[in-house]
């Protein structure tokens, strides 16, 4: 915590959450969550001489996640047939593209916002839609949603814990071990089968 409050108590912080967050959706091991969670949660007890701004920290760690899945849907849709053959290849990645196609055919982009929770589900769900030749105008409404409704959870998890419990290990503790269960609680109603439509 000590390093993420050095961190915190300069303008770099917004930087350093828009890069992890942008690059996150093609390096899914980079702990762009917590390091907004983190972020919120120092910012919170913070008494440095500058603390950033809670809604400048949701609103860099919305458009990041925007424009990181912007890239990834626009690589795929210019992947061609390699990508095409590895999608085809991975049956996780042909399931998540036919659901995240039946979704947006139905207007609902439900999923999209889902997968962003879930581990790995937002590269899956962006270059899945990229490689479908899904239409921009049909995904990214859905993805911004998705990744302000991730930003702003994320920075709420970490703000509330660092009012609450202070700068501690326990708040950081409790607001991750939040970020991890909503992102396994995604990953869960992802796999789960969906019902089959009547007609």
């Amino acid at each position: 915590m000590e390093s993420v409050g050095s961190l915190v108590g300069s303008p770099w912080i917004y930087v350093v959450v828009a890069l992890s967050v942008l690059l996150d959706v093609f390096l899914p091991v980079l702990p762009s969550g917590v390091l907004v969670n983190s972020a919120a949660s120092a910012a919170a007890a913070s008494t440095a001489a500058y603390v950033p701004d809670i809604l400048v920290l949701t609103l860099c760690a919305a458009t990041a996640s925007l424009l990181g899945d912007l890239v990834a849907y626009r690589l795929a849709w210019r992947g061609g047939a390699r990508l095409d053959r590895a999608l085809a290849r991975s049956r996780r990645l042909r399931g998540a593209q036919e659901r995240l196609g039946a979704a947006l055919a139905r207007g609902g982009g439900g999923l999209v916002v889902l997968a962003r929770f879930a581990p790995a589900g937002r590269s899956v769900v962006s270059l899945g839609a990229g490689a479908a030749r899904r239409r921009a105008r049909d995904f990214l409404p859905w993805s911004a949603l998705a990744g302000l409704t991730w930003a702003g959870y994320s920075v709420a998890l970490g703000y509330f814990g660092g009012q609450w419990l202070g700068a501690t290990w326990l708040a950081a503790a409790v607001s991750v071990g939040a970020l991890f269960a909503a992102g396994a609680g995604a990953g869960y109603l992802m796999r789960k089968p969906q019902p089959r439509e009547a007609g």
